[in-house]
């Protein structure tokens, strides 16, 4: 043992001896080594941090820990999939209370959330069919004679309204080019127009209010075509359960759907994206970018095109002018520009036009003074909500919802991911997707009943409501039908599109009056129903892969077809995001030492080629071949420890003082994926341990060669150099 101790350091001081004399090489095959453990260090260091932030976006927002869905789907579960009005093929699951009892029991599971993903399209209005209705309910009571002062007052206030809304469209007649796509207006249409705005039309107003208004909602509302269609994507759950379980949610405008209610509430980011006037958004991306990023108007081209937009469309503004406004907004805007203009159209153009010397100024100004008479959002907080989507049968469902508010996540309010869904409760859910509710459920009976209704096969369909029997063989007639069928504790509606209830005072005419907005179901619905989905949050999230088994283990021994997947997976191409960055950095890790063990390969040759004499001698004093391999693989292995530590040290002090500062997200993106506004990189000791490891055996590798070379040189091949 003390001989190969003593053997072993003799090897190490001529190693190290060697390596001192051939500096030059030395540095050289060190600097990439020292590279190379750098790399791997701060590469890994900043996408275990990446990882852990988007792990945090993903499963504090809206995925949970592991994603549950029926085995039974055509399509893989994406809760953060893209948009798709139609949503993934993906089979019900008929009863959460019992698939929630199942996934409770295992000792992991934390809590189990009901869920249900689809899209749907929602028109915001515009602006000419909000003063209309408006109007109307006026005009109504002017008619029936129960107006009162404050009434008849508002009744000229919302005449003069529209009067400067037909204003606008007769401006846009004359530039009807540009704001129609280049089609041209018809005749017909221009003649509207200018009749509804013209003295005569206003002077017989008053006469029959309800004629006039039937020839303006018929023939000028449709030109006004300043409505946005609202692409929305949503989730159905449990509101309550909802919050709980994902503690980052934070209400922000409004209150939460109060429990045992219909509701919606908003994502924040898609409500100030989507619904906030357009002129309002664009000064808020401004400003934001001149704060968060230090961009100026001055030298980016999307500020430039924010600034130009809002100054040449303003018609949206105007459009919400009646004639008091318009004389503030000419008042208020003169006075801030210093300007005797009295056409509001150009005082709003001149006020938009906006630089880096004015922008904090005229925005405060817009929010304090001129915001306030605006409604900056085309959907408020307390409006019903009419939202049409496709059933799981393919016709379109609307359902009325009032809106409680708006909602986001904690450190990830400004990421258009964490904030692309919205939120409803399930039993609204259900019913836009298809499913025959309990209270709806109720409605058919009792209608049933009022008309002295009865089941009916479809093989007798025929028979029943045409006095025949359909022939044995005949297939069945294609008569409009209305079926209820079981499914489990889920009763599923295959109803026919286009049918209506009679127009009475019966049970059918109640129900389509009734406002869907005011019923109050039972809590337990929620739980009992169908779902398409659900999240599991885990009391241990290290042991993601053996709780999924256990869900699906246990979901076969109760008779429930579950497929479980990770968040990771259920979160689609976000989700695979930082395993194909880890896949690029490993690549490049994988090519930079490939080409050092090349280099270092070729260096230790050279050095060993130079060195035939010296290993000649030691041959030929009684050294063994094994000590020279021992000896120029302990040179290559030092080299790899010395460097390797220097670069491994250099990346995690690098990574420290990045951590401490953080690293700023540029862009919405970059939010969601530092969970945050910024990113504050940590230094495991895998980083360390594993970029150490790399850099040992790539010097191990690149020295053997050199050492086969040299355990062959003799002492016959030392004398002869010398000669």
């Amino acid at each position: 043992m003390t001989g190969n101790l003593s053997t072993f350091g003799v090897i190490a001081q001529i190693a190290f001896r060697n390596l001192f004399a051939s500096r030059l090489k030395t540095i050289i095959v060190g600097g990439i080594i020292f590279f190379g453990a750098f790399l791997v260090v701060v590469g890994t260091s900043f996408l275990d941090s990446i990882d852990q932030g988007m792990s945090r976006s993903i499963i504090g927002s809206v995925a949970g820990h592991i994603q549950v869905y029926s085995a039974k789907s055509k399509d893989e579960l994406e809760v953060m999939g893209g948009f798709n009005l139609d949503g993934a093929d993906l089979a019900q699951l008929d009863d959460f209370t019992r698939i929630r009892d199942t996934v409770s029991a295992i000792p992991n599971v934390k809590a189990v959330v009901p869920m249900g993903i689809n899209g749907a399209i929602v028109t915001s209005g515009n602006s000419i069919d909000v003063a209309l209705a408006e109007l109307r309910d006026l005009a109504r009571k002017k008619v029936a004679g129960q107006a009162s002062p404050a009434d008849q007052a508002a009744y000229e206030a919302s005449k003069g309204h529209v009067r400067q809304i037909l204003t606008v469209l007769q401006g846009d007649i004359k530039n009807i080019g540009q704001l129609h796509d280049e089609r041209a207006l018809s005749a017909d249409d221009a003649a509207a127009v200018a009749r509804a705005a013209s003295d005569d039309f206003w002077r017989g107003f008053d006469k029959d209010p309800m004629d006039g208004l039937e020839f303006l909602e018929n023939r000028i509302a449709p030109q006004a075509t300043d409505a946005d269609m609202l692409f929305l994507r949503y989730v159905g759950t449990d509101p309550d359960s909802f919050a709980r379980s994902f503690d980052r949610m934070k209400i922000v405008d409004g209150t939460t759907i109060p429990r045992g209610k219909r509701g919606f509430l908003f994502a924040k980011f898609i409500y100030e994206d989507q619904v906030k006037l357009k002129t309002a958004r664009r000064l808020d991306k401004i400003k934001q970018a001149r704060d968060d990023r230090g961009d100026t108007i001055a030298k980016d081209p999307e500020l430039q095109r924010f600034v130009k937009m809002n100054s040449s469309q303003v018609r949206e503004i105007l459009l919400q002018l009646d004639a008091p406004k318009t004389q503030m907004f000419r008042e208020k805007l003169g006075r801030k520009l210093g300007s005797s203009e009295t056409d509001v159209t150009k005082l709003l153009a001149e006020f938009f036009r906006m630089d880096d010397a004015n922008f904090d100024d005229r925005y405060r100004f817009f929010y304090d003074d001129l915001a306030p008479a605006l409604q900056l959002y085309r959907v408020r907080i307390g409006d019903n909500l009419t939202i049409k989507a496709f059933t799981r049968s393919g016709y379109v469902q609307s359902v009325n919802l009032p809106v409680y508010g708006t909602f986001n996540f904690t450190g990830l309010e400004k990421s258009p991911q964490a904030g692309s869904l919205s939120l409803m409760d399930m039993v609204s859910f259900r019913e836009l997707y298809g499913f025959l509710t309990a209270d709806r459920e109720k409605e058919i009976l009792a209608l049933k009943a009022a008309m002295n209704a009865k089941d009916v096969s479809r093989e007798n369909a025929e028979a029943e409501l045409f006095g025949t029997k359909a022939s044995e063989g005949d297939a069945p007639p294609a008569v409009p039908v209305h079926t209820v069928k079981a499914t489990g504790r889920t009763v599923v509606a295959d109803a026919t599109p286009g049918l209506h209830p009679p127009e009475s005072d019966g049970v059918g005419a109640r129900m389509v009056r009734e406002d869907l907005t005011k019923r109050v179901y039972d809590p337990v619905q929620l739980q009992s129903g169908v779902v398409l989905n659900a999240a599991v949050i885990l009391k241990d999230p290290k042991k993601i892969p053996e709780t999924m088994r256990a869900i699906e283990d246990a979901g076969r021994k109760a008779g429930i077809p579950l497929k479980a997947i990770t968040w990771q997976k259920a979160s689609g191409l976000i989700g695979q995001f930082v395993t194909m960055m880890r896949a690029v950095l490993y690549t490049a890790v994988l090519i930079i030492f490939v080409v050092a063990l090349v280099i270092i390969n070729n260096a230790l040759v050279m050095a060993t080629l130079e060195r035939v004499r010296e290993i000649g001698t030691l041959r030929a004093i009684g050294a063994q071949r094994r000590f020279i391999l021992a000896m120029l693989v302990i040179e290559a292995l030092v080299v790899g420890l010395i460097f390797g530590l220097a670069g491994a040290g250099a990346g995690a002090a690098l990574v420290t003082f990045i951590g401490k500062i953080g690293i700023p997200a540029k862009n919405d993106i970059f939010y969601f994926f530092f969970s945050g506004p910024r990113l504050h990189p940590a230094i495991a000791s895998t980083n360390l341990i594993g970029a150490l490891t790399i850099v040992m055996l790539v010097s191990a590798l690149s020295g053997f060669y050199p050492a086969w070379l040299a355990m062959r040189v003799t002492p016959r091949q030392a004398m002869q150099s010398e000669d």
